[in-house]
Parts: C-alpha cells; structure tokens; sequence
C-alpha cells in the first residue's frame, strides 16, 4: 500500500472524515491549559475525530 492509499484508508475509518492535524492537539491543550477550563475537572479528553466512540 502507497503512503496516499494509507492516508485514504485512515481517513475513511475517522468518523469526522479527515486526519487530524498538530492544531487539533494544540487547540486541545490550549483549552486545558487556559481559564476557560476552569470548571473541568476529571475528564478524558478525546481528541481522536471520534474513533474512541465507534
């Protein structure tokens, strides 16, 4: 399988459709990290486009 093939076999096994970017991760993070998520406490966050759901 060619690295194209791969990436479209992965993609199509992502609920939301499309591979996840470093911004994703990064976006996750920022949240946790600022005041925002003050409230939150003893979750597990996914941030997987929802493969830990299906």
């Amino acid at each position: 399988m060619n690295q194209q093939g791969l990436l479209d076999y992965l993609t199509s096994q992502v609920p939301i459709g499309r591979i996840g970017q470093p911004a994703d991760i990064a976006k996750a993070a920022v949240f946790l990290a600022s005041e925002d998520s003050s409230f939150v406490t003893g979750v597990e966050l996914f941030v997987d486009g929802g493969i830990a759901q299906v």
